[in-house]
């Protein structure tokens, strides 16, 4: 049974009464204090204050200290008034029971509303960082937008200035021809009027000896004149001889060395062999020979068997690592596999083995930039993949199907046609 603590002391004013609580011997953490705007208890074992207030305060705006054990509740009128006593009297105990359990479920209420305020107050915070994190996530997809749309108009830009480019390029070799078949119509056009002229004077010579010959009196001018026919041409063939014709290259276009080069580098990529490999202990002679697993990997991509052609080529390469249509092949297979990047790195490996460029591997580096190209365009990278067709055409301006190809990357890449 706790004991009821009387030797507190209150003052009012008609807004605010004060109560001083003395704490004997108490702990400040043990004390509870209670608080309703009809019900003030404060429990600090063995000891208990209770007040069944006199009116009703503004328990929000009440405060209590605790010092110096001593506890000093201010506790704000609802109502501007003078109060007869501190505590209602005439309260039975069924009465106080009642202000009690009244008083602990307003308490109650209160911190359910409290609760669902902090509720509603965490929501709302959570409503506005989500708004702001959208804000900031369309601000970057704005900004990869933008991105995406200067890429795309530089590209634009680049296929316009390449397209006048090549306008132009064709507009000065049409300008050329033309002048060139003015000059061989002007030439042929001196040539006939020296033979027309050369005509004329012949004709002149023959009719002023046929003149002479009228006037003239000799009297062997019969004779003479069946001595002047000629005699009949005998048949017989002339045997003709022309000098060939040597049209030297200048030595700032010759590609001699460079020739040399890639041939040397061919020759050393057919010597080079490596015996050291343990997967080779169970082949036969012809096995071992890179060009033997090259035509194997062939048919078995002819075929369709695109990985054991992969395992053809791989042995190969390790066999030799010097020879580009090894691995050339072996990213066509990777193509049809959809193993891009390996069509890439393949294909890249190829084309750096490939050097220098001369004219007995330009259809090999055609090839190589065509497949590096079909890959990028599927990894949808369509500026990359332009790239390797304008580099093939390059080497082959006459490709139809490479035109045909490149034409539609480039529509691609300005958003005129729907990707596949």
């Amino acid at each position: 049974m706790p004991l009821q603590v009387s030797d507190y002391s209150w003052q009012q004013t008609k807004t605010t009464v004060f109560i001083s609580v003395p704490l004997r011997g108490v702990c400040v953490r043990d004390a509870d204090v209670f608080c309703t705007e009809n019900y003030l208890k404060v429990s600090f074992p063995p000891f208990l204050f209770e007040v069944f207030l006199y009116a009703p305060i503004d328990d929000e705006s009440s405060k209590a200290k605790i010092g110096n054990n001593t506890i000093i509740f201010t506790l704000h009128k609802k109502e501007a008034a003078m109060w007869e006593t501190l505590s209602v009297s005439g309260v039975d105990k069924e009465m106080m029971q009642r202000i009690r359990e009244k008083s602990i479920l307003q308490a109650q209420e209160r911190a359910k509303e409290a609760t669902e305020a902090k509720a509603a107050a965490r929501r709302e915070d959570q409503k506005y960082t989500l708004s702001v994190m959208m804000k900031i996530e369309e601000e970057e997809r704005k900004k990869i937008e933008d991105m995406k749309e200067n890429e795309r108009i530089k590209a634009t830009k680049e296929l316009e200035a390449w397209k006048e480019h090549q306008r132009k390029a064709e507009e000065q070799k049409r300008f050329q021809r033309e002048e060139k078949s003015h000059q061989q119509e002007k030439r042929i056009e001196e040539e006939g009027k020296k033979l027309k002229h050369k005509s004329l004077t012949k004709n002149s010579a023959s009719r002023n000896l046929a003149t002479k010959g009228r006037n003239s009196e000799n009297i062997f001018f019969e004779k003479l004149k069946e001595d002047s026919i000629p005699a009949p041409r005998s048949v017989g063939n002339i045997q003709i001889s022309f000098t060939p014709r040597v049209f030297p290259t200048a030595l700032r276009e010759s590609q001699v060395a460079e020739e040399e080069e890639w041939l040397h580098k061919q020759a050393e990529a057919q010597r080079a062999m490596n015996t050291d490999i343990p997967e080779l202990c169970d082949l036969k002679e012809e096995e071992k020979n890179p060009e033997w697993l090259k035509e194997k990997g062939n048919k078995l991509f002819a075929t369709e068997n695109y990985f054991a052609a992969i395992n053809a080529y791989n042995l190969a390469i390790r066999l030799n690592n010097k020879i580009p249509l090894l691995y050339l092949n072996r990213a066509a297979c990777h193509l049809k596999l959809r193993n891009l990047h390996k069509a890439i790195e393949d294909s890249s490996k190829a084309l750096e083995l490939l050097t220098p460029p001369v004219a007995a591997n330009a259809n090999t580096r055609m090839k190589a930039h065509v497949r590096r190209g079909t890959a990028f365009c599927q990894l949808e990278l369509y500026v990359e993949g332009l790239q390797d067709y304008e580099a093939a055409l390059k080497i082959d301006p006459s490709n139809k199907i490479v035109q045909n190809d490149a034409e539609k990357i480039r529509n691609i890449i300005q958003g005129t046609e729907l990707k596949c």
